[in-house]
């Protein structure tokens, strides 16, 4: 577990060094450059945010495990991890991301939706001792780590694209990603689509709402036809 939690921080650690040279754009409108530099340091603080989230995660099971804490502390603990977390991962439904970029913030948040989906099993498996609770755990970190690289690989494209519009550099789709990942990926994208505009009912709460979905969808499948080998 221990290795685990170091692969954990030190993936979100390259995540905010990467997200965060994004405030060194040079764009070639004011008004462009300011919207960039904002959506880069809010896009920032939420990997931040996740990575200390996650930090103080696993080492509070550390101390449950050295015995400075006990098992009803670590389980309060937590309770509010969940919540905190949650809250964090909405931060990314407020950002307005330059058009290049809202493929890369829906990966991120995808990996953050799985990286908690992880962490709740985690949970089910200090709780209960179920084994089967941890694989599970195990297995949904890997896909976070997953959706992750994606997310980065998108972001650094989307790095190149806006060099290749203003300076001339070669523009390069990511390579490499099987079919499986891209159609799983679509599906999660269409998912957040649905929880973003339907309203608990599965309807909408206004003619706009039923629009946003609509153009949500339509990225997605962008997205998976761009993506698709």
């Amino acid at each position: 577990m221990k290795k685990k939690k170091i692969q954990n921080i030190s993936i979100l650690t390259i995540a905010i060094l990467i997200i965060g040279s994004i405030i060194a754009y040079n764009y070639s409108v004011d008004i462009t450059k300011q919207k960039g530099l904002q959506f880069g340091n809010e896009l920032n603080q939420i990997e931040n945010n996740i990575s200390n989230i996650q930090e103080k995660f696993y080492s509070e099971k550390i101390k449950w495990v050295e015995g400075d804490i006990s098992k009803i502390e670590l389980l309060e603990f937590y309770e509010i991890h969940v919540d905190g977390f949650k809250k964090n991962i909405s931060k990314y439904d407020e950002l307005t991301p330059p058009e290049l970029f809202k493929s890369s913030v829906a990966l991120l948040k995808i990996s953050a939706e799985t990286q908690l989906e992880s962490d709740l099993q985690f949970i089910q498996w200090i709780k209960t001792g179920d084994e089967s609770a941890k694989i599970r755990s195990d297995a949904l970190f890997q896909e976070s780590y997953e959706y992750q690289n994606l997310g980065l690989v998108e972001f650094q494209t989307a790095k190149v694209g806006i060099k290749y519009y203003e300076g001339g550099e070669k523009f390069e789709e990511p390579q490499g990603v099987s079919p499986q990942k891209v159609q799983q990926v679509y599906e999660k994208m269409e998912k957040q689509c649905s929880e973003q505009f339907k309203n608990e009912s599965g309807g909408f709460d206004s003619n706009q709402m039923e629009v946003e979905l609509f153009n949500c969808s339509n990225e997605a499948k962008e997205w998976k036809i761009q993506h698709m080998p």
